[in-house]
């Protein structure tokens, strides 16, 4: 924005701000031209001059959106590394990093095996950054999105001359501006002059109306809501029809628009967590309190190795520290962060969640951010618009009353369809190629006094001009034409509105009288093919009747109006508009003696009547009555099941609209929201009565639906925050510009992918193609099957973690040699467990997904139970891998397993436990051994048994690892179903899973340059079923943990089932 004026004088200065001031506070809708002009010290005749521009300039800048700062890139990647589990592993990489270093003199393979582990973990983490670096960096792309609706030029008077094409973004408050049809406004202006009879802007994208709104120059009441403000235009918007002259006086951000631009920049600045990752963050916080503890409690059992003393006169002395063992001991403690932080689970979520998005898509839900599709699931809420999304934002003909036989009666025909295609429905009891002459002329009026037209694109239709007069040629051709049967199938092949054509070429139009505000109506004068002229009129229903003086029969006679007749009319119009129906007349007249001669010459004296807008409604006097329709934005069809399905899946609806409060109300009895029978009057209120209730908390509380129309921007922004704040996970929908700040501050905001404008799509989480509510509730079932699938694999990789800090703890407990290095772990966590975590994403939904209330935000990934289960499980996993080491060492059976193939030699389990002071053991020696084609021969150093010698036994441990795992994400597979009920092929690509995930192992094992690195060396057959003996009993662990669970769930749920606390309490 510009500055203010500096170089001034200070008493000018002051001045200046105080008029500022006070413009802040004028309610310019409220006041009358005259006041306004002299308000802003303008002359509409004359405009600003150019010293008025530049000291007002300097007050206000220019008229154009702020450019906020963004986040830089550095602090984004800073961002990146504020997360608990993050810097576990950085500290890890870091440690594991000098320590490589620091035993790098020794060289050989140990080295490679090092620096391979702090290398993959500082690229976990680069990769990492990079994604959250790219997914936050598309949070500002709305603001910009916004800036593109401006209007970029406009056409001003300054300095008593006209400016056809000034730059839009240097118009100060007081600029005088001429908009015409198709002008972009450019800035918030006062209507001043109507040059038009009539002056309708399309407002819909900021107010959220359903029609082009007319605008007056008359004052309206000062609290009266943005709809009602008549004689305003808001910037961003456009003209449809008329011209006038505005005095500009709002710019910048202090516009409508600019508005909504400083919403959604806040709403952006309050983004948070999804429900999962706030979880997963509260793991990690717990996960590091653990992982201290455990570190803690390792070193204290193992500090006698590295720290000794001796006690002299009571006090220890002669403190003895060993660096080497010490830095061994922190090799444990990198080994037990890199074992307890799952560091694939970033990459399966993410590939479970864009797998979930390619789901989705091919249900017309485009996600544009992945974690949405996870915070669906837990959807409480939806809020969602009414025109486009509950309706089809098409307006389509839905009755149509003509004239019966005699006087004092009326014929009713339904009309079917909800879009502007001729094809989609038919008139129900429509006498098909039997119009009478009374149907006859409603067609003939409906084509002809029309200036809009359907296209055909794609599979859509869509409307050229005003869409009720679309929908009105869309009705002329489901009736057909006179003396034609009417199919259907022939329109195809060529145009679209065949038998609206076919009027127009009987009925040549030589004049229009335009709609204006006074009258209400529209009015055409046509040549006929024999040459008569008539007058065509459609218009407000009461207003054509009090200029008709007769009605047209059915039979084409035409009697006198009489007052029985009329009230039947007008008891038909309450009816209709009572059910949201907007209703329009139609009439004729055939004795047009002033136009008889007439044929459009500008010198003919009849054509000086159409110049004078007022002498419309003489013209069109003493009309004939013909019949009326009623038309509205008609509800999609099968919203109204999706609607039930909301309710069987716990999930509350809310209309929130622009749009009028009976045409609302009408529109949620029709599509289930309320009951046909259900008291609405505390569940429909006005976004103004809502603001003014006193317990707003309390109302958006009610069970069933709920309703606010004549809704604001800040309204629905406040609805969402009220919400947020009780406890629900909020989804909002929205298509205009006003939708953007909501959609910004909800959970999931979902925008329209046809109707939409484009700053709601960049700043929605999802987009639907098809702009249908159904599709959001599918994709709410989707969520939900999603985030089932991944909660099953997130407690896969998590106890599987369990299972190796137990492993690592009893190792270091029990004081034997290191069973698997860090960069082993490293394999497992990353590669070995990647596809069955990633298949588990596969599972089939449960058939009951939407039969379930929404899993609440803050209930826990693992419950106590769940905890007790895996911690069980990860018990079996370190006696197992710690085991099966201690088996290799100590026996040459087990099970019946031959194991002395390999020649290796035997120890004690004592020997082995003290396996540190082996240089003091007197003859202690061993043989050598093989392993594929390698032989191990310590006869230099025996002690090396403990150390390099280890190889074959931590390859049997960290084999027992990967076969535990795979068998236990089959006990993932369901979380209390047995596999006798939910066998593994219920999911064949867990099966491929396991396949490969074993075929990974295989090949780290038998290609002699993996070996090394991961310092494993090749098993024999025997080995093998030691390896598969010791990890199989896995399943049948938690097959009984399962059954337990099953007997005792009815339990612990009576236990958890406690009163909702709502934050607000």
């Amino acid at each position: 924005m510009g500055k203010g004026g500096e170089d001034r004088g200070k008493k000018e200065k002051n001045g200046i701000e105080s008029r500022n001031k006070d413009n802040d506070t004028f309610p310019a809708w409220a006041k009358d031209v005259k006041e306004c002009e002299e308000k802003y010290e303008v002359n509409r005749e004359v405009g600003l001059s150019d010293a008025d521009v530049e000291k007002r300039r300097k007050i206000y800048g220019y008229n154009e959106l702020e450019k906020h700062e963004g986040v830089s890139i550095f602090k984004l990647i800073l961002d990146q590394f504020n997360d608990t589990l993050v810097r576990i592993l950085l500290a890890a990489a870091v440690i594991s990093f000098v320590l490589a270093w620091y035993d790098g003199d020794e060289g050989g393979e140990m080295e490679i095996t090092a620096f391979v582990e702090p290398l993959v973990i500082f690229l976990i983490l680069i990769v990492n950054a990079i994604v959250g670096v790219w997914q936050e960096s598309n949070a500002e792309k709305a603001l910009e999105a916004l800036k593109e609706i401006q209007s970029e030029h406009a056409t001003v008077i300054r300095n008593g001359k006209k400016l056809a094409s000034l730059p839009a973004k240097e118009l100060v408050p007081g600029d005088i501006v001429e908009l015409r049809v198709g002008d972009k406004v450019p800035a918030d202006m006062r209507v001043l002059h109507l040059i038009s009879s009539t002056l309708r802007v399309e407002q819909g994208s900021l107010t959220g109306e359903s029609e082009a709104v007319s605008k007056t120059v008359k004052a309206v009441a000062e609290d009266t809501d943005i709809q009602g403000k008549k004689c305003m235009v808001f910037a961003g918007t456009t003209v449809v029809n008329g011209n006038c002259i505005c005095l500009v006086m709002e710019t910048g951000m202090n516009t409508e628009i600019g508005k909504v631009h400083s919403q959604i920049h806040e709403a952006a600045q309050n983004e948070e967590d999804t429900p999962l990752k706030k979880k997963l963050n509260e793991f990690g916080e717990v996960l590091t309190m653990l992982i201290g503890i455990i570190c803690a409690v390792v070193w204290l059992i193992n500090v006698k190795y590295f720290l000794t003393w001796e006690y002299v006169d009571g006090w220890p002395r002669n403190f003895k520290f060993s660096f080497e063992k010490c830095t061994y001991y922190f090799e444990i403690a990198v080994a037990l962060a890199v074992a307890a932080i799952p560091e694939g689970l970033p990459a399966v979520i993410t590939t479970c969640l864009a797998l979930g998005t390619r789901k989705m898509a091919q249900k017309n839900a485009l996600v544009r951010k992945l974690p949405s599709v996870e915070t669906l699931g837990c959807t409480t809420v939806i809020c969602s618009d009414k025109t486009g999304t509950l309706t089809t934002n098409q307006m389509a003909v839905s009755k149509l009353v003509a004239m019966g036989s005699r006087a004092g009666t009326l014929r009713a025909f339904n009309v079917e369809g909800t879009t502007y295609s001729p094809f989609d429905g038919e008139i129900k009891d429509w006498p098909v190629g039997q119009m009478d002459s009374n149907l006859q002329m409603i067609a003939k009026i409906a084509a002809v006094c029309n200036d809009a037209h359907v296209e055909q694109s794609g599979n859509h239709y869509v409307a050229g001009g005003m869409p009720t007069e679309a929908a009105l040629k869309v009705m002329v051709e489901k009736m057909g034409f006179p003396g034609e049967h009417h199919d259907k199938s022939s329109l195809g092949c060529g145009d679209v509105l065949a038998c609206c054509q076919k009027w127009n070429k009987m009925e040549q139009r030589i004049a229009t009288l335009e709609f204006d505000r006074d009258r209400k109506s529209m009015g055409v004068i046509v040549n006929s093919i024999s040459n008569k002229k008539s007058l065509l009129v459609k218009g407000a229903v009461e207003n054509l009747l009090d200029r008709s003086t007769s009605i047209q029969l059915r039979d084409g006679s035409v009697v006198a109006l009489d007052q029985y007749s009329k009230d039947l009319i007008l008891h038909g119009l309450h009816e209709m508009s009572t059910s949201a129906l907007r209703c329009l007349g139609f009439a004729y007249k055939e004795d047009l003696s002033d136009f008889e001669t007439y044929n459009g010459d500008e010198d003919h004296p009849a054509h000086q009547l159409l110049l004078e807008p007022r002498n419309y409604s003489s013209i069109e006097n003493n009309l004939t009555f013909v019949g009326l329709v009623g038309l509205r934005d008609p509800p999609r069809k099968e919203v109204r099941q999706a609607i039930e399905d909301c309710r069987a899946a716990g999930i509350r609806v809310i209309v929130i609209t622009g749009d009028n409060k009976n045409t609302a109300e009408a529109i949620c009895h029709e599509i289930g929201v309320f009951g046909p029978y259900d008291d609405i009057s505390s569940q429909s209120l006005t976004g103004k009565e809502f603001m003014d209730h006193r317990d707003q908390k309390a109302h958006l509380r009610q069970s069933g639906g709920l309703l606010i129309s004549r809704a604001e921007p800040k309204h629905k922004q406040e609805i969402v925050r009220l919400l947020k704040e009780d406890g629900e996970v909020v989804a909002m929908t929205g298509d205009g510009v006003n939708d953007a700040p909501a959609l910004k501050l909800a959970d999931i905001g979902i925008a329209m992918g046809i109707a939409g404008t484009e700053v709601a799509k960049e700043a929605s989480d999802m987009v639907l193609a098809d702009d249908n509510f159904s599709t959001i509730v599918a994709a709410v079932g989707e969520g939900r099957s999603i985030y089932n699938n991944m909660k099953a694999f997130i407690r896969y990789m998590i106890s599987s973690n369990i299972g190796e800090v137990a492993s690592i703890f009893l190792t270091a407990a029990l004081g034997i040699p290191e069973g698997m290095i860090p960069v082993q772990l490293l394999w497992v966590n990353l590669v070995t467990d990647g596809p069955p975590a990633t298949a588990l994403g596969f599972n089939p939904p449960d058939g009951d997904v939407m039969k379930k209330p929404p899993r609440k935000s803050d209930d826990s990934l693992i419950n106590t139970w769940i905890l007790f289960r895996y911690l069980v499980i990860g018990l079996y996993v370190g006696i197992a891998t710690v085991g099966v080491f201690i088996i290799w060492y100590t026996s040459h059976t087990f099970m019946g397993i031959d194991l002395s193939g390999d020649g290796h030699s035997l120890v004690t389990y004592s020997q082995l436990a003290n396996w540190g002071q082996c240089g003091s053991w007197k003859d202690f020696s061993v043989s050598p051994f093989t392993a594929g084609s390698q032989v191990f021969n310590f006869d230099a150093n025996p002690c090396e048994y403990f150390r390099s010698g280890k190889i074959k036994a931590s390859t049997l441990s960290l084999s027992v690892l990967v076969s535990i795992e795979m068998f236990n994400s089959l006990n993932a597979l369901s979380e209390d179903c047995s596999l006798l009920r939910m066998p593994p092929w219920v999911n064949p690509w867990l099966l491929i899973a396991m396949s490969i995930s074993f075929g990974l192992h295989a090949l780290i094992l038998y290609v002699p340059f993996l070996a090394q690195v991961f310092g494993i060396v090749p098993l024999s057959f025997n080995e093998w079923l030691l390896v598969l003996a010791v990890a199989f009993p896995v399943i049948l662990i938690d097959e009984v943990l399962k059954f337990a669970g099953r007997c005792t769930s009815g339990l612990r749920q009576s236990n958890s089932t406690r009163p909702s606390k709502r934050k607000a309490e």
